[in-house]
């Protein structure tokens, strides 16, 4: 008897598990799921694409919903979906664009793209799903933006009707599960301008291609115009990769923080559409609230951002139309230098904001700083020498032979220029005495780049273009450097192998700025990242601090100038070292 009621217990035990492990998952489902009498259908037409330059070689199939109130004299918002046609998506759009529940979309449902075999009998296709959705980066943004919806505008309803899209983001959504999920985020994150309300259904927000980053780039970066709706079941997938069901509510909470208008709906269920389908239309009426009006950009909670930014304060575009500037700097003035180097020209930025030439052939010139003497100092690419300016612009050179890059200038009259030799040799950091004795300083980083004193002027910084680190070096009273190490970490874009680590620059209370491909990148005076500030054109090569009270922030962006008031003060190498108060540890 007693074996009996063991094995009944155990047995008892085990369905329990399996009921635990596999829940019934029963949704109620949306009157906006289900056909409608009196409600206009839509129609649905079904293309193939393989002429993509984006993802070369791939081939697949594309659905485009095209509702029945939609008139070509006016494009229409849009619905992009990965893994095709989802969610019951037609019959959901037609109740909801009935009802003035969303406005007029067009639906684009594509699929992911493969390399079919040359002979299928010996070989399989390669997919390219997980390469097109699970990693972070602007390519997938790029297809759908420049292949995809350029080629559904060739098309039309079976009626005639011309397909005509909306180029507004406000008027783009974009949604997928799992895999297509993280990679609809992905596409609003990287080009906010063109997607701004998202669908996220058991995301994949973890380590199959390094979406599992997404939590602490939300945290860190200033807050995008995104709208996301995000579901997840409690049994979602727990394997190699990660935990989708804690990563779904760790990426909420990142954006939460981050000040993101963001809704979700969790449930019990597995990795499946089930849930997802069931919630469908709420959450387009969710992402379509409100439209037409914009969706805005939240407040983050990020101390960092909250410290230096200034509400309302945005980027500006001061200056355009050259080739590539870099070499920026301020003077006691407050007025802003840069240099096009391809141009071989030097600009001045007046406070007034005008742009005048100072320099017609400035010998292709990159870095560049002043003395407390107000004397502008140089890299003289083409000549490779160091040469220096006086108030005039009469011209002196201090220094041959150096195939510099950056430079900065201490209070002291110490100048150190960064010499880097190729991505495959070492670099060299030089020292210039004020008697104009040269020393090499340091030797071995990878491509060395930018060069910044820290506030007080105790310590070196220089960016390594090679990599994603900042070293730093304790400068001694005679000017060497020691106790080299490796001292900042900085974010790494997924299409890159390195940070790409250019210009530096530190403010009053200790702050490290890096000019990066990810955007101008904040650390505090122990080296850790803690905001991310991205240009409206995504390109960053060097900042400095200027206008009249040195609390404005000049970037050079490839073929342009960007600027930004902040609530801080630069810490220019002219200026009396300060000490800041010590960093939290």
């Amino acid at each position: 008897m007693h074996f009996l009621r063991t094995l009944i217990f155990v047995f008892c035990i085990s369905i329990k598990t399996l009921h635990a492990q596999a829940p019934t998952e029963n949704y109620p489902e949306d009157p906006a799921s289900e056909e409608q009498a009196g409600v206009p259908k839509g129609e649905v037409l079904k293309f193939t694409f393989d002429q993509s330059k984006v993802f070369p070689g791939t081939w697949r199939e594309y659905w485009v919903y095209i509702p029945a109130q939609y008139k070509a004299d006016k494009p229409a918002c849009v619905y992009i979906n990965q893994d095709g046609v989802q969610w019951k998506a037609p019959v959901v759009f037609d109740n909801l664009i009935h009802k003035g529940e969303m406005p007029v979309t067009i639906g684009v449902f594509v699929m992911h793209g493969k390399v079919k075999a040359a002979n299928a009998s010996e070989a399989n296709d390669r997919f390219n799903r997980s390469f097109e959705y699970d990693g972070l980066g602007d390519a997938y943004a790029r297809f759908i933006l420049e292949e995809i919806l350029p080629e559904v505008e060739k098309q039309k309803a079976s009626d005639g009707r011309q397909i005509r899209l909306s180029k507004n983001g406000n008027d783009r959504a974009i949604g997928g599960s799992s895999s297509g999920a993280v990679c609809a985020f992905t596409a609003a994150w990287e080009r906010p301008d063109a997607f701004t309300r998202v669908y996220s259904a058991i995301g994949t927000y973890v380590g199959l291609r390094g979406a599992d980053r997404y939590h602490t780039l939300v945290r860190k970066y200033e807050p995008k115009p995104i709208r996301i709706f995000l579901q997840d079941g409690a049994n979602d997938l727990n394997i190699y990769a990660g935990d989708w069901w804690m990563a779904n509510q760790t990426m909420l909470r990142a954006l939460t923080f981050a000040g993101y208008e963001v809704k979700h709906q969790w449930g019990e269920g597995g990795h499946n559409g089930k849930q997802g389908t069931a919630l469908f239309p709420e959450a387009m009426r969710y992402l379509w609230k409100d439209w037409p009006k914009p969706v805005k950009a939240g407040t983050s909670q990020n101390q960092m951002l909250d410290a230096i930014l200034i509400p309302g304060q945005e980027w500006e575009l001061v200056s355009e139309g050259y080739k590539f500037t870099e070499g920026i700097a301020a003077n006691q003035s407050g007025e802003i230098f840069f240099q096009d180097i391809p141009n071989s020209k030097t600009y001045k930025i007046g406070l007034d904001g005008k742009v005048v030439t100072i320099n017609e052939d400035s010998q292709n010139a990159s870095g560049a700083e002043f003395d407390k003497e107000g004397n502008r100092y140089e890299v003289a690419k083409k000549s490779l020498s160091i040469v220096r300016y006086d108030a005039k612009n009469t011209k002196q050179e201090i220094a041959k032979d150096i195939a510099g890059n950056d430079l900065t200038v201490a209070h002291n009259g110490n100048v150190y220029v960064t010499a880097p030799d190729g991505r495959e040799k070492p670099s060299t950091i030089y020292l210039i005495r004020p008697n104009g004795e040269k020393v090499v300083a340091d030797k071995g980083l990878l491509f060395a780049n930018g060069v910044a004193l820290s506030a007080d002027q105790t310590l070196l910084y220089a960016t390594e273009s090679a990599s994603h680190w900042i070293w730093a070096y304790q400068i001694q009273p005679d000017g060497t450097l020691s106790h080299k190490q490796k001292f900042g970490w900085l974010h790494v874009r997924d299409s890159e192998e390195n940070a790409w680590a250019d210009g530096i620059a530190c403010d009053r209370d200790g702050r490290i700025y890096v000019a990066t491909r990810s955007g101008i990148q904040v650390l505090d005076q122990t080296g850790r990242v803690n905001a991310i500030l991205p240009t409206p054109n995504g390109a960053a090569s060097n900042m400095a601090f200027g206008g009249k009270d040195l609390d404005t922030m000049y970037v050079t962006a490839n073929e342009k100038i960007y600027r930004r008031k902040l609530n801080v003060k630069g810490a220019n190498g002219w200026d009396m070292p300060n000490k800041p108060d010590a960093p939290k540890l």
